[in-house]
């Protein structure tokens, strides 16, 4: 092979290789299934113990969040507020389903994530990163990074709510 030949064929397994690796990055692009939008965290005063955090969430195929991180919080659990014989009550969930291209809520009145043993206030403004967790039907787990903004909400107290975290789904 003479040198124009070699170079001939080098840039062809160069645009060979640059072809394979942007297949690579969209086949990681749309292995991102799960969406966040209007992540936010209930900002604190000093000394509260717990927060929640709300969002929305829509999954491209049926997928269920299994779980949240952050470390602004020691635990940090999924709940789920009901009504039953008008108590308002809450508890624990393992997993929040999230069909296939529908919106699910994460907000005060449903599911939404409990933040409990803050390490630190949560003030108005500070941006907190979560850690999501997601699991498609296939067992596929996907993380998804969020940074969440604290909002002063004056919305219900969780501390004077009931807790149920003896029942699990």
């Amino acid at each position: 092979m003479n040198a124009p030949q070699a170079k001939n064929r080098f840039m062809q397994c160069c645009k060979q290789l640059a072809l394979g690796l942007s297949l690579v990055g969209l086949a990681f692009q749309v292995s991102a299934q799960t969406r966040v939008e209007d992540a936010w965290v209930r900002a604190t005063v000093a000394g509260q113990p717990s927060s929640g955090a709300f969002m929305t969430v829509t999954a491209s195929g049926d997928s269920k969040l299994l779980s949240v991180q952050t470390p602004v919080a020691r635990l940090v659990q999924i709940h789920e507020m009901s009504m039953k014989d008008d108590v308002m009550k809450m508890q624990q969930v393992q997993s929040v389903a999230l069909p296939a291209g529908e919106a699910v809520s994460f907000d005060p009145h449903g599911y939404h994530i409990m933040l409990m043993n803050l390490t630190a206030q949560i003030k108005e403004g500070d941006k907190v990163p979560l850690t999501l967790t997601v699991e498609s039907a296939k067992g596929e787990k996907e993380t998804i990074e969020v940074e969440a903004v604290a909002k002063a909400i004056g919305t219900m107290d969780h501390g004077t709510m009931m807790h149920d975290h003896s029942k699990m789904n």
